[in-house]
């Protein structure tokens, strides 16, 4: 099983934004910063979740557990339902990738347990030419 922490940041809501992405599984670590742009917070918590679903497909990982400290993000993938509109595309597609997986869940950790995934975050927030 891999465990993968996801964190999206943005400098300023809206702002320069990235997603961090932190796997463990197999006896060795993984680490992503992915630079988005412009967006707000939220969307680039579900970019994080949505590149990081695609890692795990490009690389044959079929049974992951994630984690966020998005409770929002957490609760909208367990309920397969956004209650904000606007991220319901964003939704429909990571639940999408999550369906190729044989295994995948996510559970809400405290950012305290986040950090490393935070720190990749806040690192492609700096990628952002």
């Amino acid at each position: 099983m891999f465990e993968v922490y996801i964190d999206g940041a943005s400098a300023g809501n809206p702002g320069p934004s990235g997603a961090g992405i932190f796997i463990k599984g197999n006896g060795h670590v993984e680490r992503f910063s992915i630079p988005l742009g412009e967006m707000e917070n939220h969307k680039a918590e579900y970019y994080a979740l949505i590149h990081a679903l695609e890692i795990c497909i490009e690389k044959g990982y079929k049974v992951v557990s994630f984690r966020t400290d998005s409770q929002a993000v957490n609760r909208a993938v367990e309920k397969e339902f956004a209650k904000n509109k606007t991220y319901a595309p964003l939704l429909e597609q990571a639940l999408t990738l999550s369906k190729q997986l044989d295994l995948f869940f996510m559970k809400w950790i405290p950012s305290s347990e986040n950090k490393t995934a935070d720190e990749l975050a806040r690192a492609a927030i700096r990628k952002n030419h």
